[in-house]
This record gives C-alpha cells, sequence and structure tokens, in this order.
C-alpha cells in the first residue's frame, strides 16, 4: 500500500519554507497532498481558488504531489483522501505547543493517522506567510523568500495600477 502524506495549511501565500517541506515530504512518501485549508478564522489576501493555483505552479517540478483544497475537519479529509500521515512543519520551538495540541487530537480522533513533524531548513526558519505579506506590502523584496509566481502574484494584490 502506498504511503500517502496529506501537508495542510492556509498557504497565503506558500513560501519558500513550504516548499522546502514538500520537496522533502516527497523524497519520504509515495505521494504528498499539499491541501489549502478554507480556515473561516483568518482573512486571506489571495482567495482558495488562487492559493492552489499558486501551489499548483510552485510545486509541478516534484511529480508524486498534488494540490487540493478542503473544508471542515482534517481527519475527515484525510480519509477522503485515503492517506496515512499528516505533515506538519515546524520553524521553531514555538509552533511545537500548538502542532502537539493538533496532533493529538488528530490521534484521538482516529488513532490509525500519524503526524510527521518535519523541521524547516534553518534558512527558513524566520519565514511565516504573515510576514511575507507584511514585507511585500512595502515594496521589500521578496525573491528569495517565495516562488516566483507568488512573487509576481504579491506585487499585482499590493501594487497593481488603479
Amino acid at each position: 500500500m502506498p504511503s500517502v502524506a496529506v501537508y495542510p495549511g492556509s498557504f497565503d501565500p506558500v513560501t519558500n519554507g513550504h516548499l522546502d517541506i514538500i520537496e522533502r515530504s516527497a523524497r519520504v512518501f509515495d505521494k504528498v497532498v499539499v491541501a489549502v485549508l478554507h480556515n473561516r478564522n483568518k482573512v486571506p489576501l489571495f482567495s482558495v481558488e488562487e492559493r492552489v493555483q499558486l501551489l499548483s505552479e510552485s510545486i509541478a517540478h516534484i511529480p508524486n504531489t498534488e494540490v487540493d483544497a478542503f473544508n471542515g475537519l482534517l481527519i475527515d479529509y484525510i480519509k477522503e483522501k485515503n492517506a496515512n500521515t499528516i505533515v506538519r512543519g515546524l520553524r521553531a520551538v514555538s509552533d511545537f505547543e500548538y502542532e502537539m495540541q493538533a496532533a493529538s487530537i488528530n490521534r484521538k480522533l482516529d488513532p490509525s493517522i500519524e503526524t510527521f513533524f518535519m523541521m524547516t531548513n534553518n534558512q527558513y526558519s524566520y519565514l511565516s506567510s504573515s510576514i511575507i505579506k507584511e514585507v511585500a506590502k512595502y515594496e521589500a523584496d521578496v525573491k528569495d523568500l517565495v516562488p516566483p509566481v507568488v512573487e509576481k502574484a504579491l506585487m499585482n494584490k499590493f501594487h497593481a495600477p488603479s
């Protein structure tokens, strides 16, 4: 049975830190589904459709990946995708407490699903989508922080001619 992992997130927008986790996960698992969560608690810059498109273009070079979107409980989505693992990226110790809580509730809901924590590459440990949006809003260079398609989309969102 092939190993299928789901890497869920808001990806608003996808960063090079996310890509690092996706690329490395794709070497560990037979298939990685990158799942864009519609998070009702956040007001996103990019629509779910835009985020799916940006991710699809950003990971097109990784053959054993796919991009999808979902609503609702992650554990239900995992079952729908016949996956057996959740991939979560950790940037710093501060991420661990929240991720541990999420992994614990997911294990309670379905003990057969494993959570795979992966530390991001140190060069991306300070990156977050929120920081990227803040920096891009003020026209700072984000070229080394996000894929080129995301850099262009950010500039269009924040600095499109009226």
